[in-house]
């Protein structure tokens, strides 16, 4: 069985952008649960179907298939609850590891998400100084409850 192991950060500065094209993402979940979610997601020329199941710890199954571009397409207009997660995607290498920094646009915009993908949970891995407070265990920061939660609503709620 495939697993993610994935911890998750606030971003508190602009010191990780090194120049470099951010990839342009798209989402939607067709399944969005506390235990699995079925999502969609879009670049500019491929889509990808994943299937997740429920976190133990920062580890969950994971299960991901390219799927055709017009097929994603017409999934996201028609089968997806909640609303898209809209977002650009920048690698970050350091040391050994590739951080994947988020920046989220539309109803998540203001948001943004450090995560790097370790091998197991104890592994070490370097901690750049652009990083902010860890929120792996906070599932208002993941994707599926952006979708129905988004960060814009939680501004409102806290005015």
């Amino acid at each position: 069985m495939a697993h993610e192991v994935e911890r998750k950060f606030l971003v508190r500065s602009d010191t990780w952008r090194s120049g470099g094209e951010g990839q342009p993402y798209r989402q939607g979940y067709l399944l969005n649960s506390e235990f699995r979610t079925v999502r969609v997601r879009l670049s500019d020329r491929s889509a990808w179907l994943t299937i997740k199941g429920a976190r133990v710890g920062v580890t969950r199954p994971e299960f991901e298939y390219s799927i055709p571009v017009g097929d994603a397409e017409d999934m996201l207009a028609t089968l997806c609850d909640g609303s898209l997660v809209e977002k650009t995607r920048y690698r970050v290498p350091l040391g050994a590891h590739v951080w994947e920094v988020d920046e989220f646009h539309a109803d998540n915009a203001g948001l943004v998400l450090a995560e790097i993908e370790l091998r197991h949970e104890a592994e070490t891995f370097e901690r750049p100084e652009w990083l902010g407070q860890e929120v792996s265990d906070d599932p208002r920061y993941y994707s599926g409850r952006l979708s129905r939660e988004p960060f814009s609503s939680w501004r409102e709620r806290s005015t």
